[in-house]
């Protein structure tokens, strides 16, 4: 074969393989955690919140800056006294199996979702919903009373306990999206295995390998499936930072959803623009076992919580910059103002020491009596790091720190089940709003980890929820608030940034505060 036939059959053959490539264009995303389930009414963290937003979707969704756009309402209207909802349902839309999503799809999900047989961790999120709360505790046991009515098939009504300013953002959470009630009356648990599972978002899963990767594909059942310009995603599970970049660098990964830290000066001067540190709806904190002595003692708490150096974490031992965290709601968030801070945040460090150390003494310990704890954290580099950075700090009061990790499925499980003393946690607003932060420290609520436990601020956040005058509200809010500061609640330490490294082959990325970016919104360039 001649030169120029060859060079013609190459570039033929390398037009069809990149004609192939834009056609099949698979985003590769290193999503961190193993998710537990792909039911939307199971999961409780942004590794899967990735995955459930791409392949379901709520009345309302976001946009690619993380703003309410209709979803599968295509309108709503709102009464005059703010309680009640009307959603307009788009015309035809349809699960991924062909049949119609309706007003009952929601109605259904809802009812599951706060039915207490299914002990939905969430359920609480949705607790602005006339009844939710009082069938979730047992004391209505008729799920109809809850207020989500299907008027007919395309117009669903929500009615609010109270009017809730942040309602609308709620909806676009996982627990309220609709679930196909046809498929789950008809296969019960197994709803969700592949195979079995129909969604109604952007892609559908069509493997799910735990422990390994999710992949989903274009749903071609959903009603903006031809403007979608990738054809499905890979989301890995990798706990191992350095392992994904390596990868990354390698090419078998378009995002990364985190890095090591320590790298992040690195990737600035040789991966220039593809490392995106911005500001982020979250808190860094520890939480410490309230039902369980010594730590059930204020004085172990705040002594604790009072010798962290939080002004190194973010520039030094991390790197990128995160700011310390003083308060429990961070600053910025919507509805609230300035938040509630600790009464010693502006002392110099020594003094917060000497302070500390004199805590210890009072609480019974001291040189000769140490405080033996207990620090456990999910598996990754930037945790370990802190943890490491934390235990020397508690160190000079004479407190004999053991370190445990676990992977981070075993972690929150065990932290949930309060078998962890000091634990690392980490919360990434569901919504833009304070009651989101505070009401994690609610007596019996699941992601209170610490079981703290306090019925004046339980009091508080019920009062602050009922108040529709947004100012008295915050400041019922920020009252609630410095009773947890002031009891150490719990031990916050910064406030996030979103790390992420995108391949610059990767369009329509946008950072924004709750670092959501769904698949539908990117495209890829080869």
């Amino acid at each position: 074969m001649n030169h120029f036939a060859k060079k013609f059959l190459a570039s033929a053959m390398l037009g069809t393989l990149l004609a192939f490539s834009a056609h099949a264009a698979t985003l590769n995303i290193h999503n961190g955690g193993d998710p537990q389930s792909l039911d939307p009414q199971k999961l409780s963290g942004d590794w899967e919140n990735r995955i459930a937003g791409d392949i379901f979707e709520g009345l309302v969704t976001e946009d690619a800056k993380d703003n309410p756009i209709p979803g599968q309402a295509e309108s709503w209207t709102i009464s005059p006294d703010g309680k009640v909802y009307t959603f307009k349902l788009r015309d035809g839309i349809k699960w991924s199996d062909g049949q119609p999503v309706t007003a009952g799809d929601f109605v259904f999900a809802f009812q599951r979702l706060v039915d207490p047989k299914n002990a939905a961790d969430y359920a609480y999120l949705q607790f602005t919903i006339k009844n939710a709360e009082k069938i979730n505790k047992g004391e209505i046991t008729d799920l109809n009373e809850l207020g989500v009515k299907a008027i007919d098939d395309k117009t669903l009504e929500i009615t609010l306990e109270n009017s809730t300013p942040y309602f609308i953002n709620a909806l676009m959470h996982y627990t309220a999206y609709p679930l196909p009630k046809h498929v789950v009356e008809a296969k019960g648990q197994d709803w969700v295995k592949i195979g079995n599972i129909v969604t109604n978002g952007p892609y559908k899963p069509v493997e799910w390998v735990p422990g390994s990767h999710v992949t989903t594909v274009k749903n071609d059942q959903w009603y903006g499936a031809k403007d979608l310009k990738i054809d499905g995603a890979k989301f890995f599970v990798l706990e191992d930072q350095e392992a994904a970049l390596k990868r990354y660098r390698a090419g078998e990964f378009d995002i990364l959803t985190d890095f090591p830290t320590d790298q992040y000066e690195w990737m600035k001067k040789n991966l220039p623009g593809q490392a995106h540190v911005a500001p982020f709806s979250g808190l860094y904190y520890y939480v410490v076992n309230s039902q369980k002595p010594p730590f059930s003692d204020k004085r172990v708490r705040q002594a604790l919580s009072m010798a962290i150096n939080r002004e190194v974490i973010g520039p030094q031992i991390l790197g990128t910059g995160e700011l310390p965290a003083y308060s429990w709601v961070p600053p910025g968030t919507a509805n609230y103002g300035e938040p509630a801070y600790v009464s010693w945040k502006d002392l110099p460090y020594s003094e917060k020491v000497a302070e500390a150390k004199k805590l210890l003494t009072e609480a019974g310990f001291g040189p000769d009596k140490p405080l033996h704890a207990v620090l456990s954290y999910n598996t990754n580099d930037n945790h370990k790091r802190i943890a490491v950075a934390i235990a020397s700090m508690w160190k000079p009061l004479g407190v004999d720190v053991e370190l445990v990790n676990a992977e981070t499925k075993v972690h929150y499980d065990q932290m949930q089940r309060g078998q962890v003393e000091i634990g690392r946690a980490g919360w990434l607003a569901d919504y833009n709003d304070p009651d989101n932060f505070l009401n994690l420290l609610v007596t019996g609520v699941q992601m209170n980890y610490g079981r703290w436990s306090n019925p004046e601020y339980d009091k508080l956040i019920k009062e602050g929820n009922a108040e529709t005058d947004l100012t008295k509200r915050a400041a019922i809010f920020k009252k609630a608030e410095q009773l947890a500061l002031d009891e150490s609640a719990a031990l916050p330490i910064y406030y996030y940034v979103s790390k992420n490294v995108v391949s610059p082959k990767i369009e329509g990325f946008v950072d924004n505060i709750q670092d959501i970016h769904r698949t539908r919104w990117l495209s890829m360039k080869e």
